[in-house]
């Protein structure tokens, strides 16, 4: 996988994170330091630990699906592409009176954000690339981008959370599309 995939698969999967992000930042009466740690740090963590665990899962069963991985994979990341350009009008509500960055709040949306990340593992472990450096790759950029976004989110508004997640979605479409082409080709 060379570094253009794996840049794109990292800023695509931490569009999710960044659109919550921001999303948290506007319900939050002032984000303060330890709002952004917070949630950039367990975002960044579970972005982190998705992938292995997909991968951990998937590499046990990639000799059984290796005549059809490619095909798995461009399946995989369309999914997670599709859903993300799906979801990214929706609306994302929290209660102004919690604080959505601790307890289980900050758990539930680690996982939402990052259940993404457990197929790119999969697909990763079908392809038979290494999941380490990804996964740290994957984790600082989720770690990054959702301190952004929760600062932003208290400055700007809504208006670029849902075009951050389409724009992550479409990267991820691209790059299943294209490793299914070249697979195609090599056959």
């Amino acid at each position: 996988m060379n570094w253009l995939n794996l840049v794109g698969i990292s800023v695509g999967l931490a569009m999710d994170a960044f659109a919550v992000s921001l999303a948290v930042g506007l319900v939050l009466a002032k984000v303060t330091p330890r709002h952004a740690f917070r949630m950039a740090f367990h975002f960044g963590l579970f972005q982190f630990l998705m992938p292995i665990l997909g991968w951990l899962l998937g590499r046990d069963t990639a000799a059984i699906v290796a005549a059809f991985d490619h095909w798995l994979v461009f399946g995989l990341l369309g999914f997670v592409g599709g859903k993300m350009l799906c979801e990214a009008g929706e609306r994302r509500e929290f209660d102004p009176a919690k604080d959505p960055t601790r307890g289980l709040s900050l758990v539930t949306l680690s996982i939402a954000t990052s259940l993404d990340a457990l197929a790119i593992g999969l697909s990763m472990a079908f392809i038979g690339v290494s999941v380490w450096f990804p996964s740290v790759l994957i984790g600082l950029v989720a770690c990054a981008l959702s301190a952004v976004g929760i600062v932003l989110g208290s400055r700007i508004g809504p208006r670029w959370g849902p075009w951050a997640e389409r724009l992550g979605g479409a990267v991820l479409i691209l790059i299943g599309l294209k490793i299914l082409v070249s697979h195609l080709a090599a056959s």
